[in-house]
């Protein structure tokens, strides 16, 4: 890949939920998404979660979408070592003062070439669906690193809700299994890279 990959790292469900129903502050996961999560248990094994968890903490910007950012109580302005966090939101407060190296975006590719340019070498970490859906639209999400659970929530928030996106081709490029997940990492096949 020649460009910095800004790539999607999210725990779901098999039946594609990456929260329970009710998610809101207070109860962030909804009711019984914390079972998402019990891979980082893990984190700091030497197994592969703990690599998992590694690689997304040496990430060199953050790209979140606002509802996630929010329900992260905003990271106290600091998701992992004081890297730019960029927030897509629908609307910039002037009064909302982002704490910390957040910044507010309503521009999907100005956030993603910012976030590009802060990470340098080194990846750009997404989180939140609705981040993750308006970068692909927009033709700037690479890779997504999905932790795949294997549990049915059955309701809750979904990664992917149909948005009128044309046919997406994924390619696997790595698959590890971890205790109580498996990490499949895709690239997003961009129409442009197709055809040239």
């Amino acid at each position: 890949m020649s460009r910095t990959p800004v790539r999607l790292y999210m725990s779901v469900s098999v039946d594609g939920y990456i929260a329970g129903p009710d998610d809101r502050p207070g109860q962030e996961l909804g009711r019984n998404g914390g079972r998402l999560f019990n891979w980082l248990d893990d984190r700091m094994s030497k197994g592969v979660n703990g690599q998992v968890y590694a690689e997304a903490s040496s990430t060199g910007a953050v790209i979140s979408g606002r509802r996630t950012f929010e329900l992260a109580n905003r990271w106290q302005g600091d998701h992992h070592d004081g890297v730019p966090i960029h927030v897509l939101t629908h609307h910039i407060d002037p009064a909302d003062e982002p704490p910390g190296s957040a910044k507010f975006y309503t521009d999907v590719t100005a956030c993603a070439v910012e976030a590009r340019e802060a990470a340098g070498d080194r990846a750009v970490l997404v989180h939140g669906a609705g981040a993750a859906q308006a970068l692909l639209a927009a033709g700037q999400l690479d890779e997504l690193e999905l932790h795949v659970v294997p549990v049915l929530l059955g309701d809750g928030r979904r990664l992917f809700e149909p948005a009128g996106l044309d046919h997406v081709d994924l390619e696997l490029v790595r698959r590890l299994e971890g205790r109580d997940a498996t990490h499949m990492r895709y690239r997003v096949v961009h129409r442009d890279a197709e055809q040239s």
